[in-house]
């Protein structure tokens, strides 16, 4: 429990982390007693801490004069009469001879300094005291006493005689015994102290203080399954492999116990009797708690079987519930640990019997009492983890797989099952490194199955979430559809995710040639095209053109999305919806696939989530919401290397800095997509770059600029084939076309977007289609379309995009002198730039006031105020490279809320990144010392 120096009260020392309130009290304690005499007891579990405590409180009394005496019971001394006693005064034999005759007789007789008779026990108990007396003198004495029930019975009954007369010296008493334990010590009368387990914030940190490279999911295992006690917190990670701690490597069901721990459980484990054994080792395999499940495999009644381990204190007998408690979790492992291989397979292969109708509980007993491949036993757990991932937990049906892969002869099936646990890894639990390995021991053990299906899956899915190489995984992909076109039954599933990864690889892509093999799969499924695919196919890949065919079956499937589980459902239903703008019914099922995420389970998935929901945040102008959701997702891909998912994230916080006026971060951000994506050939995030340089230079008011920018995603006249992204720039194009006097190329792109019909899949598109005929319409025409845009129903949903129109008819209003009119939409733009502060915007529809006669302040609100104090710790907790977990737990802050801090502070230090701020804080302290008055000025 001990931890890092840390600075406490009175000097440099040990932190000891959630213990605030313990080290305070029994410091108090110490202070009082060595005043007045008093004696106190800790109690508490083995490996709670309280030697740590007791070290502390000794500690505390040496730095403030008071002398310290320790003692310490042990196994192998407790039945030598005084060896407590020697230990603790054994600092104190000089002063034995400044003892009155007859108590220096008794004690050194009981000492075995001298010869004699036994001394009686209250004038060995009065010699001990005289002599304790005289050690305190004036600054007091603190006597120390751990492991108390191993003292042997002398020295015990000596310390109880001592403990039970201190009052009106100045000697405190302070002792600990682990709960369930007694001695030949009385404490009758004593005061006890319980120590408590730690919580689970303080285990979290605990662990994050002394581990910090423990990967999320594993650190949240160890806290459940240490309850708190500090010692199993220390010793439970080095136990563990290097992969296991980062997450690489799956955790067994039952952690591995270290000698320490072992020990800690074992002695009341090994002394009980087999039959009692048996029923614990039963019990832990069988996980329930049910004693009627133990009932069929004892002989007699459950509870007298158990009765030797609730009287060790083992576990705990509720009957009126019928059920088993287990005391503390790991006693479940050191009991596993304790038994014989063959002992945990006859467990299992009893339980397997029990629950004959119960296939997952079956499925899973059976593959461990397994000791040679059983097909039978892999399908029937391949067929637990398909209804596993259908529950929604990604994690434990990768799990399952993998068990079943292990239980699978070599083959066609090992291989297959083998690559679907990768790619259900890659794509939904975060694991890149592992479908790495897994992909590799295919290749190594049956390289006939490397360009299979299940295998073109998983590799294309690294190829595009690694290094973002779109062409060899279109490739791939093609290669195994084209080379399994009659796929069975058995086989739909993976040729559904093949053809849902196929689409996924074409969307980056961005070229309109990539799709037609995609076509064709999904001509040939015909009616078997699952639901969820078709409606993605005609909201993703062209939806200017196909996208309201699809609109009815999506809305009826939006209907159900709550009751969805599966995150990588969830997700690809948000996808589905996130160029139709209906992202907003999907919030709640994408908030848990987040949370999911955050708890180490889809963390691929939850890292999709939180940039959809940024997504859904930018157009409803919930812009700080939406750049902390992008902060936490963009740490999520830096910590599991996702890099190709991090451009979504990147495009979303462009455009917010854009929007705002910080051009040079929005410019970097768009440099930094462009310079991965051009030699890569991924053109969905060359169109990100280019929209947020459109949406820049509108802010700089370089029309030319932004028109450049957005004809580079889609020319003037055309909405692009099979880029969805076209769509969003309708009214950008108009608009700079329009500015820059290009009135044909304004008026075709206008009229494309009416002739496609994009204004029917949502009120947004509606409106800005509106929008960018009215801006191409000739005067007197041009009122009639403004108006018409505006009336569109349900627009207050894209504040951004509305204060946009506001403003453009505004401007046309002011120059056709109608200024009151022009007013009420200049305002009603101001106002909404003024909320999401969009200073250029505002800046823009300020002038334009000014304009029409109103008095408008001039002038921008700088981006350099002064830090708060908390933004100021956590901008240089940031700089010296912590995480958003790491800095949390510092301050005791969410992760979530230092990533609102971070992304209010990053614009008032003008940088993008944390890269930034070490540089910028130096220039700002510098500023600050600069601006300072001088001595006597």
């Amino acid at each position: 429990m001990v931890t890092g120096p840390d600075a406490t009260s009175g000097g440099a020392g040990s932190r000891l982390i959630g213990r605030e309130a313990d080290v305070g009290s029994l410091r108090a304690f110490v202070d009082r007693a060595v005043s007045t005499g008093s004696a106190l007891v800790l109690t508490g579990e083995a490996g709670v801490g309280k030697t740590a405590l007791l070290e502390s409180a000794s500690q505390h009394a040496a730095e403030t004069g008071t002398r310290v005496l320790r003692a310490a019971g042990a196994q192998f001394e407790a039945d030598l009469s005084y060896a407590g006693l020697n230990q603790l005064l054994y600092p104190l034999l000089d002063d034995i001879g400044r003892l009155a005759a007859a108590h220096r007789a008794a004690l050194t007789v009981a000492l075995g300094l001298s010869g004699g008779s036994p001394p009686e026990p209250l004038a060995l108990s009065r010699a001990v005291l005289d002599l304790l007396h005289q050690a305190a003198g004036e600054r007091g004495l603190l006597i120390v006493v751990d492991d108390l029930p191993w003292i042997d019975r002398a020295s015990s009954v000596t310390l109880t005689s001592i403990a039970h007369r201190l009052a009106g010296s100045r000697i405190a008493f302070l002792a600990a015994r682990r709960s369930g334990e007694e001695g030949f010590f009385d404490r009758t009368g004593i005061d006890e102290y319980e120590v408590d387990p730690l919580d689970n914030a303080a285990s979290a940190a605990l662990l994050t203080d002394r581990f910090p490279a423990l990967a999320a999911p594993v650190r949240q295992r160890l806290v459940a399954e240490a309850q708190g006690n500090p010692l199993a917190l220390l010793e439970l990670p080095a136990s563990l492999t290097g992969p296991q701690r980062t997450a690489q490597n799956r955790l067994p069901p039952l952690l591995p116990l270290s000698r320490r721990l072992q020990n800690m459980f074992a002695s009341r484990i090994a002394n009980l009797p087999a039959p009692t054994r048996r029923l614990l080792l039963t019990a832990v395999l069988d996980g329930t708690g049910d004693l009627g499940v133990l009932g069929s495999a004892a002989v007699g009644h459950p509870s007298a079987n158990l009765a030797p381990a609730e009287r060790a204190h083992l576990l705990q007998l509720d009957r009126d519930e019928n059920r088993l408690l287990f005391r503390h979790p790991l006693t479940r492992s050191a009991v596993v640990q304790l038994s014989t291989s063959e002992e945990r397979r006859e467990a299992h292969r009893w339980l397997a019997d029990h629950y004959q109708d119960q296939t997952d509980r079956r499925a899973w007993h059976l593959v461990e009492a397994a000791v040679m491949p059983d097909p039978e036993v892999a399908s029937l757990l391949e067929g637990v983890a398909d209804a596993t991932l259908q529950r929604g937990d990604a994690v434990g049906a990768v799990t399952a797989l993998l068990r079943a892969v292990d239980v699978s002869p070599r083959g066609r099936e090992r291989s297959r099952r083998t690559a679907e646990a990768a790619y259900l890894g890659a794509n939904i639990t975060g694991d890149l490194h592992r479908a790495t390995r897994l992909l590799d021991e295919i290749r190594r053990t049956d390289p006939g199955r490397a360009s299979s299906m299940a295998s073109a899956i998983a590799a294309s899915s690294l190829l595009l979430n690694g290094d973002g190489d779109v062409d060899t995984a279109h490739r791939l992909l093609v290669g195994a559809l084209e080379m399994e076109s009659d796929v069975d039954l058995a086989e739909e599933k993976n040729l559904v995710e093949a053809l849902h990864m196929l689409l996924l690889v074409c969307l980056f892509g961005g070229r309109p040639e990539l799709y037609a093999p995609f076509d064709a799969a999904v001509s040939r499924l015909g009616s078997r095209t699952p639901e969820l695919l078709w409606i993605t196919s005609r909201t993703v890949a062209d939806p200017a053109r196909t996208a309201p065919e699809a609109l009815d079956r999506l809305d009826a499937m939006l209907s159900g999305v709550e009751s969805e589980v599966n995150p990588s459902r969830i997700v690809r239903i948000g996808i589905a919806c996130a160029y139709v703008d209906r992202l907003v019914s999907c919030r709640a099922a994408l908030w848990r696939v987040v949370e999911s995420g955050r708890t180490g389970g889809a963390v691929a998935s939850g890292i999709e989530a939180l940039f959809l929901l940024g997504n859904d945040g930018f157009f409803a102008g919930e812009w700080d919401r939406t750049l902390a959701a992008i902060e936490e997702g963009l740490e999520l891909c830096a910590d599991h290397g996702y890099r190709v998912l991090t451009w979504p994230g990147v495009f979303l916080r462009g455009l917010i800095h854009a929007a705002r006026g910080r051009t040079d971060v929005a410019s970097s951000l768009a440099d930094e997509m462009t310079g991965w994506a051009t030699p890569r050939g991924v053109a969905l995030v060359q169109c990100y770059a280019a929209h947020v340089r459109a949406l820049a230079a509108f802010g700089e008011g370089d029309v030319e600029a932004a028109y450049q920018h957005a004809a580079a995603v889609s020319p003037a006249g055309v909405l692009a084939s099979h880029n969805a992204h076209a769509m969003w720039l309708v009214l950008d194009l108009t608009e700079a076309a329009a500015r820059t006097n290009r009135h044909r190329e304004a008026a075709a792109h206008a009229a494309a977007a009416r002739e496609a019909g994009i204004a029917a899949i949502s009120p947004r598109l509606a409106l800005l289609v509106a929008a960018a005929a009215a801006v191409a319409a000739p005067a007197g025409r041009d009122v009639e379309l403004f108006e018409e845009a505006l009336s569109v129903p349900g627009t207050q949903r894209w504040p951004f995009d509305l204060a946009r129109v506001h403003l453009i008819y505004g401007e046309r209003l002011r120059r056709m002198k109608a200024t009151t009119e022009s007013r009420r939409h200049l305002t009603q733009a101001r106002e909404t730039f003024q909320r999401l502060e969009a200073e250029p915007w505002v800046e823009r529809a300020s002038a334009e006031l000014r304009a029409t006669g109103l008095a408008i302040p001039t002038g921008v609100a700088t981006h350099l105020p002064v830090l708060t104090p908390q933004q100021q710790q956590i901008a240089l907790l940031a700089a010296r490279g912590m995480t958003n977990k790491q800095i949390g737990a510092r301050l005791a802050l969410s992760p979530r809320t230092v990533a609102t801090h971070l992304y209010q502070l990053f614009p008032k230090l003008g940088v993008t990144s944390r890269a930034g701020l070490r540089d910028a804080l130096t220039e700002l302290s510098a500023k600050e010392i600069g601006e300072r008055p001088r001595e006597g000025e």
